[in-house]
């Protein structure tokens, strides 16, 4: 147990906070949550390296760091509602429900959600509604969000999830293909207009159902 507690500290003061991760919030409640709490047994040892880590169903956790810089990015407030796409095994859908009033998750892998749902309670959180479903070109919602998070990469942002956001809301993801993505945050400035910056340079898995087509040539 202690040699977790180490590497925790560590994974905090020797990766997160030295990569521009200062936001006194996250790095808090990156202290709060134990990484191996949602992880198999067996990867306990690289819960808290600076790696993808398989949560099977061939899907994966985020890297540490890049959660962080995603985290700080959307600067998420104690009163918005945020909708969340790869709730995954549940450790950034628990981050999230720190910050955030309400957290809307939606996973395409049945097991996954009920994975995550389970280790997410243990921890006590209550704010979080679970879906299940693809929500490769889009999520239904009953009112719009002030903060949406994609947590696989888009080859291009679906229009439902920018018409999602509130004005003033934000919308983080991973765009693009191949070895050229970046981590993107679009606002909504007003109901027409959106600013989309970018974060960082980074490659994730693509979100199911919306992989690159592949290019053949001849």
């Amino acid at each position: 147990m202690q040699l977790q507690d180490t590497a925790h500290f560590n994974m905090l003061e020797q990766q997160v906070r030295p990569s521009e991760v200062l936001d006194p919030r996250v790095l808090a409640v990156l202290k709060q949550l134990k990484r191996t709490d949602f992880v198999d047994e067996t990867l306990s040892g690289l819960a808290y390296a600076d790696i993808e880590l398989p949560i099977g169903y061939g899907q994966t956790m985020l890297p540490p760091i890049l959660q962080g810089r995603m985290l700080q990015a959307l600067d998420i407030q104690a009163n918005e509602k945020v909708l969340e796409v790869g709730t995954g095994s549940g450790y950034f859908t628990a981050l999230l429900s720190i910050l955030a009033q309400q957290v809307t998750t939606v996973e395409i892998v049945p097991e996954l959600s009920a994975l995550a749902k389970q280790n997410i309670q243990r921890y006590g959180f209550d704010n979080v509604v679970y879906c299940i479903g693809d929500a490769s070109t889009g999520w239904t919602l009953p009112d719009r969000v002030e903060v949406i998070v994609l947590t696989a990469a888009f080859v291009s942002v679906p229009d439902d999830y920018l018409q999602n956001l509130t004005v003033g809301g934000r919308l983080l993801a991973v765009v693009g293909q191949g070895q050229n993505m970046s981590m993107q945050l679009t606002r909504r400035l007003s109901e027409r207009e959106w600013q989309t910056d970018t974060i960082l340079e980074t490659v994730i898995p693509a979100v199911i159902n919306a992989e690159p087509k592949p290019v053949f040539e001849f």
